[in-house]
């Protein structure tokens, strides 16, 4: 646990496991955009719930949720995916202003969804949560630290801490997740397991199919 919070006080001398206000962070100058600051979560909001329920996947791995956590994918190994940028072009151009961003996406979980105690591979980044849809009775736990996510509020954590979340609600709780490079760090985490990398392609090549689709459908001179 000292050395978690060792990492994370790259960026702020107090800061412990988490930090509730991304001002702390944005205001180093890291990220030009504040996803927070202004009318940006709630554009970044309004995107995510005019995603149809179709849109969302399950996240592969499986054993940790069962069936409760779904996920829209934005970005994949620092490439923006073309299908959520065209569907959230505004959430899209947000992104593209933050600097080092290795993976980012929607993240759902459904009523009485439990997350199981994990520890994930982002080695090089940090996690950031963006809460736009969150009901009383979610949580979040990393190590020994347990915050609540908060509407237009983020929680910023390391990933590969022990952490699980809960839904205890009888809502969906969505959220914006971010992995950004951690001071220091040029590349992205490498020791990605072979599910995630498999996912990511088929978001690449679903894309690609729907681009062409739609350009198939374009009348022709």
């Amino acid at each position: 646990m000292a050395s978690v919070i060792a990492r994370m006080a790259e960026y702020r001398p107090d800061l412990s496991l988490f930090t509730m206000w991304c001002s702390h962070v944005f205001r180093s100058g890291k990220f030009p955009a504040d996803p927070t600051s202004g009318r940006n979560w709630e554009i970044i909001r309004d995107e995510y719930l005019a995603l149809p329920e179709e849109a969302f996947d399950p996240w592969v791995q499986r054993s940790m949720h069962g069936s409760g956590w779904s996920v829209y994918g934005l970005v994949a190994q620092g490439r923006p995916i073309p299908g959520g940028s065209r569907q959230c072009p505004a959430t899209a151009e947000i992104l593209s202003q933050i600097e080092g961003v290795g993976l980012a996406g929607f993240s759902r979980m459904a009523p009485g969804t439990h997350i199981a105690p994990h520890s994930g591979w982002a080695e090089n980044e940090y996690r950031l949560h963006l809460g736009l849809v969150v009901p009383t009775g979610c949580r979040l736990r990393v190590a020994a630290d347990t915050r609540s996510w908060q509407e237009g509020k983020c929680l910023i954590f390391d990933d590969t801490a022990l952490h699980e979340a809960w839904n205890d609600s009888s809502a969906m709780r969505g959220n914006l997740m971010v992995d950004f490079l951690r001071p220091g760090m040029t590349e992205f985490s490498s020791d990605v397991p072979d599910d995630v990398l498999e996912y990511a392609a088929q978001l690449f090549a679903r894309s690609s199919d729907a681009a062409d689709q739609h350009s198939e459908r374009q009348p022709r001179d």
